[in-house]
């Protein structure tokens, strides 16, 4: 599959997602900004897709990355970021949304599994309200958070070559 052909609108997403479930496949859903892609990126994203058959990833759209990391981000713009989510093996769609919450979009997809970065704790987890009410399981994968876009930006704007 083309990697664009991964990247799909709301409205896109619910017609795919009612094939799979359909067809009976587990749904995780992932989500983040994704700006510089990292290994630690690769590892959530790796690590929320062993949680079902089919994993959505949901892109912070550029405005709301920038009220969630800060002036001067995202770096690279939502399209750019949701092209290389996209283009990761583990992932078999991508969709950008608008506002900070993630809330809004497990509601509205209502996937099997809702996938967070290991180094969480289940209770700082705000989508955790949730499980009970929608029947989604929030699993926490991946890595701790080792591995910082924020970090990465610093080292770069110093000029450290070890990155």
């Amino acid at each position: 599959m083309d990697t664009r052909d991964k990247i799909l609108s709301r409205g896109g997403l619910h017609e795919v997602l009612e094939e799979h479930r359909h067809a009976g496949r587990r749904i995780v859903f992932a989500s983040g900004v994704f700006d510089l892609l990292h290994a630690g990126h690769v590892r959530y994203l790796t690590a929320a897709r062993a949680e079902g058959d089919l994993l959505v990833v949901g892109i912070h759209a550029d405005a709301s990355a920038r009220k969630l990391k800060g002036e001067g981000r995202p770096v690279l713009t939502e399209r750019a970021r949701a092209a290389l989510v996209a283009a990761l093996a583990a992932v078999d769609y991508a969709v950008i949304f608008d506002g900070v919450d993630v809330k809004p979009l497990l509601r509205e997809f209502q996937p099997d599994v809702h996938a967070v970065r290991a180094g969480d704790s289940r209770d700082s987890v705000p989508e955790t309200e949730l499980e009970a009410l929608l029947g989604i399981h929030v699993a926490i994968v991946g890595d701790g958070k080792e591995h910082s876009t924020h970090e990465i930006l610093e080292r770069v704007r110093r000029g450290q070559s070890d990155l």
